[in-house]
């Protein structure tokens, strides 16, 4: 699968983690940054990201920074992205089979690399459910295109 990664500066620790994590798997991660830790802004790697997936060059997007928060507020801005932020499995796999989550949002301060990495490998190799789900993301992709 071709992966879209990225995190700010608090993040960046992790994502070099994860890509080393991501090609074990036999997943291809392209990195958008940070390249180190010198402070950045976090709404500009979630951008590059989601944009990356909404666009169709990348299946799915993983986004890291301090608490999650801010790079899945970012990420959610961004039309055709559903960014769930996952702090165990259960959340993970719930974000992908019912939510059809395609950016999954980490917190670099509050999930062990271990933790991440079996979220990851659980997002990642889980399922849209589709059914009554299906429906459901329906909904959200029309709230895309109402008008304020």
């Amino acid at each position: 699968m071709k992966i879209a990664l990225g995190a700010d500066h608090r993040g960046f620790k992790a994502k070099e983690h994860l890509k080393k994590f991501l090609s074990e798997l036999g997943h291809t991660a392209e990195d958008f940054g940070s390249f180190s830790e010198d402070s950045v802004d976090y709404p500009d790697f979630a951008e590059k990201v989601a944009r990356s997936v909404a666009g169709g060059e990348f299946e799915r997007g993983i986004v890291i920074c301090d608490t999650g928060i801010g790079v899945c507020i970012s990420a959610n801005k961004i039309p055709k992205i559903r960014a769930a932020l996952c702090w165990n499995e259960k959340t993970a796999r719930m974000s992908r089979a019912h939510n059809d989550a395609n950016v999954l949002c980490l917190a670099a301060s509050f999930t062990e690399p271990e933790l991440m990495e079996r979220i990851v490998e659980t997002w990642l190799s889980t399922a849209f459910e589709g059914g009554r789900h299906a429906r459901r993301v329906g909904k959200i992709k029309a709230l895309e295109e109402k008008p304020n």
